[in-house]
């Protein structure tokens, strides 16, 4: 059988992931936060106010972040680019999109939990052949 991937067209074109309408009754909200996509790993972190994630870039590997409490301050910029990295600030309720190839750092001014959707497993080997470490922010 073949593997089932997600066409790029299904994919955010932007960092920041504008989330569609809140279905809401009397029994509560459901957010869509990720649909049609295919993914192999679902991953709730949370971090100390003052951590530092990231400061890597995946070759292949994408993910979506939905931050559930705190605040993420969010840096990327192309894989082998000089210049200063973008800035962004994520919130409760925010979600963002990081593709491949895209080096990418999270720093926390708060204690922070929030879901990391990937595309690729998340077991230490996996990841690691995907992975890039680089220095786009320091701690």
């Amino acid at each position: 059988m073949p593997k089932k991937t997600t066409p790029k067209s299904a994919l955010p074109s932007s960092t920041r992931v504008r989330l569609p309408k809140v279905f809401r009754d009397a029994r509560g909200d459901i957010i869509p936060l990720v649909d049609d996509t295919v993914m192999r790993s679902a991953l709730l972190i949370t971090s100390k106010k003052g951590a530092v994630r990231a400061n890597h870039y995946h070759k292949t590997d994408w993910h979506f972040c939905y931050v559930l409490s705190g605040e993420i301050e969010y840096f990327e910029r192309p894989v082998g680019s000089k210049r200063k990295p973008k800035r962004m600030t994520f919130k409760q309720g925010d979600m963002f999109f990081t593709p491949p190839m895209v080096e990418h750092t999270m720093l926390f001014p708060k204690d922070t939990a929030f879901l990391t959707l990937s595309r690729n497993p998340r077991n230490p080997a996996a990841y690691e052949k995907d992975l890039v470490r680089v220095e786009l922010v320091k701690p």
